[in-house]
């Protein structure tokens, strides 16, 4: 069973991980705030709101609405409700939905308080802990954002229960991504023998998984607090490739599906530069495949143009050279341009 735990952030300060039973507790612990609260939610989540709560922000769901003009409503709503520095903005919903508030408190009066309840797994085990915040901007994924570590996330497993099929895979490609960035494989042996308890979404399972997930992210982030140190960048593992596939298709396809399908690109990266053996090679796409999914994917030939284009505004770039997140084995990432020839061949069909 996982238990709460903290992770220390920003200019030592720190986030409080606490793993709640219902959604009273959330009531309590709003109730326990002091002074004003706005709530921001989006019309996927917000029947989870609580009845109490009368500020409040609904914005539509999908990561194109990821915009300024949701961070002026949030902005404008806690103008209207007389928020302080000292109140609390409280993100309940997916990443797009704790992204956009955390930005809005990051910037309102210079930061206010900031509590994150994730509903979605990829959330639960990405976009929550870390203290990113990030809109999205002319095409490119999280271009604009600050760090602005949440005082408290509250990961809430129960939320999981009524996720569609589709959010649930998605974050578990985020999930699988944390495998292999684990030195010790203890996760990577739990995905690999609960698979069919973690599809079924046993619940008692789901939280162990959790917590073993939280806990490969935050071993980075506590070490690179910032992204200054090359170290929490281990953490983009496949996102190079990812962010490009979903910029090429207007984010159409779920940002864990694309994550699971970069991650695999990126070990044949690592393999084409023998960087990994065929064993590593054969674990990382087995996990892969066993969880469905499609990591024989390519894009169309006529797309490589936006493709690579997409390549270039990754935020990864030193020196104007982008650079992947590539493996050497289980929790031995490195960073590493790569040459456009490799990547073409990596992701274009019948390259």
């Amino acid at each position: 069973m996982a238990s709460d735990f903290s992770v220390t952030l920003k200019n030592g300060i720190s986030t409080q991980v606490s793993f709640i039973s219902s959604m009273k507790d959330l009531s309590r612990i709003i109730e326990g705030c002091q002074g004003n609260v706005l709530l921001v939610a989006d019309a996927n989540s917000a029947y989870l709101v609580p009845d109490q709560i009368k500020n409040r922000v609904i914005l539509p769901p999908g990561e194109r609405y990821k915009t300024w003009q949701a961070v002026e409503r949030i902005v404008s709503a806690a103008l209207d409700a007389h928020l302080a520095r000292d109140s609390v903005m409280i993100a309940l919903g997916g990443g797009v939905v704790c992204d956009i508030t955390a930005l809005s408190a990051s910037l309102y009066m210079r930061g206010c308080r900031l509590i994150l309840v994730p509903t979605t797994l990829l959330c639960m085990v990405d976009a929550s802990l870390g203290g990113k915040t990030a809109i999205d901007f002319e095409g490119g994924k999280n271009l604009i954002g600050t760090f602005y570590p949440a005082e408290k996330v509250l990961v809430a497993p129960q939320t999981l229960d009524s996720l569609p099929e589709s959010e649930y895979i998605s974050g578990l490609g985020e999930v699988l991504k944390h495998a292999f960035l684990s030195g010790d494989e203890e996760l990577y042996d739990f995905l690999h023998s609960r698979c069919d308890r973690i599809l079924s979404r046993d619940r008692g399972t789901l939280v162990e998984m959790l917590g073993l997930s939280l806990h490969v992210k935050a071993s980075y982030i506590e070490r690179d607090p910032e992204e200054k140190k090359g170290i929490r960048q281990a953490l983009n593992l496949g996102h190079t490739f990812a962010h490009a596939l979903e910029s090429i298709e207007t984010f159409g396809i779920s940002h864990g599906i694309a994550v699971a399908w970069g991650v695999s690109r990126a070990v044949a990266c690592s393999y084409a530069k023998g960087l990994v053996d065929d064993e590593f090679v054969h674990k990382a796409d087995g996990l892969l495949r066993m969880y469905g999914y499609d990591i024989d994917m390519r894009v169309a030939p006529k797309r490589w143009d936006d493709f690579i284009a997409a390549v270039g505004k990754d935020k990864k770039r030193a020196s104007g050279s982008v650079r992947f997140v590539l493996l050497e084995g289980f929790g031995k990432p490195v960073l590493s341009p790569v040459e456009d020839d490799l990547v073409r061949s990596l992701v274009v069909q019948g390259a």
